[in-house]
């Protein structure tokens, strides 16, 4: 097993269009079915009504936030562990994947504690409606006993992507996500419903499906990694030994990268606080929903760009900067075209989009303008996004956040805000989020080449 795997990185190393898409395309295989469940998530809670997807929509930039938090901290450990791979050094990629454990655990049981003492407090901060806080409260706090599970999932994802591993994480998310959407109908519609099986739990329920869909996720990684000899990476944890140096190189490239992340997690937060005080709860809900859709249509960038990290980090660490320019080249320009593509076929079709979430003609109203119109936006997505986790790939994490910052803090939120009361209609906030995407797709191929072209010179 061990020699197959060292000879599939060496395939790796030397053909990086292949190398792309042999990450790209599990992913975004993973994210679609990821995102299908999200949407039929969202296609259950409508069924119970307008308050339910507005009630729910208040924990998204929670959920963000904690994702934010994980993935940051995850795509720290991948970055470590490509660039280690790159340079041939397998003892520094096992550490690096030892310390991710590490985090891991840290990062669950702390989000836990946190979110079960002032979650109800923060979901009241952000603006939650009193007639609506109770229900709010009810799916985050189930979500928060499960939080450990879901932490480390995603931080054994992340050691995966480090070694060019997707097929395998992709196959355990097909289980959890089945699982998810069987026990979905269950868990929420009451008894009558589901021929005596439906517990009738609402919202609170859709998150008990959750984490218990996670949970069975954890075990199977659990078993197959420590138990099955599957990856390139293997664990010694009775002898592991901690490295000041290696944690400091994965939060140099994780905290920027959660921080930004936060950042967006408060952006959201932002924009439903904007909506529901100048539009009222009907735009929150018409914005939750245009996000999900939003998600299915990123699949192909952010496959891409998970691609990205793995492949710029060992050319990396192997000093191929000639590969690294190439494969650049290569993401992005197929980033772009495709979801460009995708973009003119959801404009087509928002009205019957729309529709399937909802028969409430004013939420179905908004949610059309809003993707009709950042519809002409989201191609240039396909540039923004790989440009950050390209930085990460490099071993750099501050661009990404000073990205976000400009996007998020200085360019949609305070447009938003200013439209939303001085009398604008909704479609000004929409335009204020298309602006910050023109933005970063400006900035960050920029900051990427000038990166790249000194990384070349300190090597010759």
């Amino acid at each position: 097993m061990q020699e197959e795997n060292e000879s599939r990185l060496q395939d790796f190393l030397e053909k990086p269009e292949k190398a792309l898409w042999s990450i790209a395309l599990p992913v975004m295989a993973g994210m679609t079915i990821q995102t299908m469940y999200s949407i039929v998530d969202m296609l259950f809670i409508g069924q119970l009504g307008g308050d339910s997807i507005t009630a729910v929509a208040f924990n998204m930039p929670l959920y963000f936030f904690v994702m934010g938090i994980t993935f940051g901290v995850g795509t720290g450990v991948t970055s470590s562990i490509s660039r280690a791979i790159g340079a041939k050094d397998k003892n520094k990629a096992d550490n690096a994947a030892e310390h991710g454990l590490l985090l891991a655990l840290f990062l669950g049981l702390s989000l836990t504690i946190f979110g079960l003492l002032i979650g109800k407090k923060v979901l009241s901060g952000l603006g939650t409606p009193d007639e609506m806080l109770d229900e709010s409260w009810s799916y985050l706090k189930v979500t928060c006993y499960g939080m450990t599970f879901i932490v480390f999932a995603i931080v054994f994802r992340s050691i995966l992507a480090g070694e060019g591993d997707m097929k395998f994480p992709v196959m355990v998310a097909v289980i959890g996500t089945i699982l998810n959407l069987i026990l979905d109908p269950i868990f929420i519609f009451n008894l009558e419903r589901y021929g005596g099986f439906g517990l009738g739990m609402g919202v609170e329920g859709a998150a008990l499906a959750s984490v218990v869909s996670q949970t069975i996720v954890f075990t199977i990684f659990i078993y197959m990694l420590f138990w099955r000899e599957h990856a390139y990476i293997s664990f010694d944890l009775r002898n592991f030994i901690f490295s000041t140096k290696l944690m400091k190189e994965i939060l140099w490239v994780g905290i920027p990268s959660s921080i930004s992340m936060i950042i967006m997690s408060f952006g959201q937060g932002v924009f439903n606080y904007i909506l529901i005080d100048g539009y009222g709860p009907d735009a929150v809900a018409a914005y939750t929903i245009s996000g999900r859709l939003d998600m299915l249509l990123f699949l192909p960038i952010m496959g891409i760009a998970t691609g990205l990290v793995t492949t710029v980090g060992m050319f990396t660490g192997a000093e191929r900067i000639d590969k690294v320019k190439a494969i650049i080249i290569y993401g992005i320009s197929r980033a772009f075209v495709i979801v460009a593509i995708a973009s003119a076929l959801v404009f087509a079709a928002a009205p019957y989009i729309m529709g399937l979430f909802t028969d409430d003609k004013a939420i179905e109203e908004i949610g059309i303008g809003a993707l009709r119109t950042l519809c002409f936006a989201y191609p240039f997505v396909g540039i923004a996004m790989p440009c950050g986790r390209i930085m990460q790939g490099l071993g750099r994490g501050f661009p990404v956040l000073v990205i976000t910052a400009l996007r998020v803090l200085l360019i949609s939120a305070p447009l938003g805000y200013y439209f939303a009361n001085n009398d604008y209609d909704i479609v000004w906030i929409w335009y204020s989020i298309a602006i910050s995407i023109g933005v970063s797709a400006i900035v960050g191929p920029i900051w990427v080449w000038k990166t790249i072209k000194s990384i070349d010179e300190s090597l010759n």
